[in-house]
């Protein structure tokens, strides 16, 4: 890792609540799975075990993507964007990313 956690989590814009949006984009096809939420917690379980963490705003806790489905996130890429305000995680997919068991969360096509 080329920034320590400390520096990493300085050049992240959290919200009021201490949370970031983080965007799960497959490695291989480039196409967006889902959007979660992420604390410094949250990032920094990622960037160490490599496995992507999330935070569960209606359980008020650290979940680990697949922890109880077995459809896992390996991270490979971990990016910010320009203003720091996303996140932006390039990950293999196990199974399906979407709690509903589609494969990504953005199924719902409107135009």
């Amino acid at each position: 890792m080329e920034h320590d956690i400390t520096e990493i989590l300085g050049m992240i814009k959290f919200t009021e609540n201490g949370l970031v949006p983080a965007i799960a984009q497959d490695f291989q096809s480039g196409e967006v799975l889902m959007m979660a939420w992420m604390n410094a917690e949250a990032i920094e379980k990622t960037l160490t075990s490599g496995q992507v963490h999330y935070w569960s705003r209606s359980r008020n806790a650290i979940w680990r993507k697949g922890e109880t489905s077995g459809h896992t996130q390996t991270m490979k890429e971990f990016l910010i964007d320009c203003d720091g305000d996303t996140i932006l995680v390039i990950i293999e997919q196990v199974g399906p990313a979407c709690h509903t068991g589609e494969h990504s969360c953005f199924f719902t096509k409107i135009l």
